[in-house]
């Protein structure tokens, strides 16, 4: 089969043919119909991520057809069409068992532990515990772009955050995740200020309902936060992941705020550093977000076959390979105003 394979870190990817993937035992292989390009699958070729070996083939968000079962898979069929969370919980844990499989210790992650999607197949292993049913209504570049992004905003406001209505929400960074935010705080009837440094991807934002944006050009973002909002957003999400933007959304809220941080921070001469004084002075909830267990994805595929959510608005464009093989290298620096899907048949 065609994937998209690195060499090394940093090393410059290729499209190339490699041995098709077989189904492990209570796993299966899915033929990739469509794949989303994320920042955290930048981090991976920019070898920030421990867990990465390489040869290696990067892609976590997936959506396609059910082509093999291995033994023990009792839920599913070939020929069913399916999605994923990014972390694949092992299915026997305590945490799996109590529904928490994004935080299972003995976790899968396609595109990190293993190979992952930018290619014809992938393997998904506890598929019973893992895989999600895409209804037939829901296309599967939709279905692609939830894995990750639109799913980790979904549970870092509804789970997480808690956000109730009529509170303010600063989401930093409008790339998938930060808009994937504004549309569901939007839902939730909260009222948002979005922050970039991009200003087609602002317009995006307040396109999705942002009652706020603000450029990050040098400015001071919390400052300006306070006087929008009255003294400061209830909830912040840092959608990039940064000691700019972690310092921006932390800085943002009000007293007894709640940050939402879904943004991978990479190390920084040993650690991030975090304004804590703030946080302890002003009693701030520091919420991490991992993504979304499989077993808390009917309440949000609900909502988006009601039309209350609809992630098909966040898909800016579709590319093969060879175009996500070149741009990979750049995504952290690329002016996306939305996700990029890619299909491995193009």
């Amino acid at each position: 089969m065609r994937a998209l394979v690195l060499d090394a870190a940093r090393a410059r990817p290729e499209v190339r043919d490699v041995p098709e993937p077989s189904a492990p035992a209570d796993g299966v292989v899915v033929r990739v119909a469509a794949t989303g390009l994320c920042r955290s699958d930048w981090h991976a070729w920019a070898g920030h991520d421990d867990g990465v070996v390489f040869p290696h083939v990067p892609g976590h968000e997936l959506a396609g057809v059910v082509v093999e079962l291995g033994a023990g898979v009792a839920d599913w069929e070939i020929g069913d069409r399916v999605t994923v969370p990014f972390v694949a919980g092992c299915g026997t844990c305590e945490w799996c068992l109590a529904g928490d499989a994004q935080v299972c210790p003995d976790q899968q992650q396609p595109g990190f532990t293993y190979w992952g999607s930018f290619a014809e197949q992938v393997v998904v292993h506890a598929a019973d515990t893992n895989l999600v049913r895409i209804p037939e209504t829901v296309d599967f570049a939709t279905a692609a772009g939830l894995g990750c992004r639109f799913a980790t905003a979904y549970r870092a406001l509804v789970g997480r955050a808690r956000v109730a209505e009529g509170e303010w929400v600063t989401v930093v960074g409008a790339g998938g995740v930060g808009l994937s935010s504004v549309m569901i705080a939007r839902a939730l009837g909260a009222r948002v200020v979005a922050v970039d440094r991009n200003p087609e991807a602002l317009a995006v934002a307040a396109d999705l309902g942002a009652e706020h944006t603000l450029l990050a050009d040098g400015r001071d973002i919390p400052a300006s936060v306070a006087e929008l909002t009255g003294g400061g957003s209830h909830v912040a999400v840092d959608a990039v992941g940064s000691e700019q933007t972690c310092a921006d959304a932390i800085l943002s809220l009000r007293r007894r705020g709640r940050l939402a941080q879904v943004g991978l921070l990479p190390p920084v001469d040993g650690h991030p550093r975090v304004p804590m004084a703030r946080v302890i002075g002003w009693e701030i909830d520091v919420l991490g977000s991992h993504g979304m267990a499989a077993v808390d994805y009917p309440g949000m595929m609900a909502l988006i076959e009601s039309g209350a959510l609809q992630p098909q608005r966040l898909i800016e464009r579709t590319i093969g390979l060879e175009e996500a093989a070149a741009l990979l290298p750049v995504f952290d620096q690329a002016k996306l105003a939305g996700m990029t899907i890619i299909d491995p048949t193009l």
